[in-house]
């Protein structure tokens, strides 16, 4: 069952030489989904849902800045109750994999030919005079 609307905050649109009354902000919860919105046409369009109320006002901030309003024609949204929009967190660059044993093959094959080429030290034939007698 849905609940009551329940006041979370509010935005002030400024139009022209004129501060307009401020537009209420509600939430209503639906389980485990929290949805926040205006209640005055036009502006009820905007709808941010999450499932925390700090998750939805993020959402619902996040939503707010698409609207046709320029950034000096509002102030807010003003968020009463402890809500503190809950940005979402940088995702961190993938880790780069560990190399496989074909890789550490290839890789030691590459350092084995990269060192200078040595050749052993072969003794010289020895050859048999015709003057030494058994």
């Amino acid at each position: 069952m849905e609940s009551l609307p329940e006041l979370v905050g509010t935005v002030h649109i400024i139009l022209g030489p004129y501060r307009g009354n401020p537009i209420a902000l509600y939430m209503c919860q639906d389980g485990s989904i929290c949805q926040i919105s205006p209640r005055i046409y036009p502006w009820n369009r905007t709808i941010g849902v999450g499932d925390t109320p700090n998750r939805a006002a993020a959402d619902f901030e996040a939503k707010w800045k698409e609207t046709e309003l320029a950034d000096d024609m509002y102030t807010g949204p003003h968020w009463e109750g402890g809500i503190k929009p809950e940005k979402p967190k940088p995702v961190p660059p993938p880790k780069p994999a560990a190399p496989s044993a074909k890789a550490e093959v290839k890789q030691e094959a590459k350092t084995s030919s990269s060192e200078p080429a040595t050749t052993p030290d072969i003794p010289e034939p020895v050859h048999k005079s015709e003057d030494s007698s058994p």
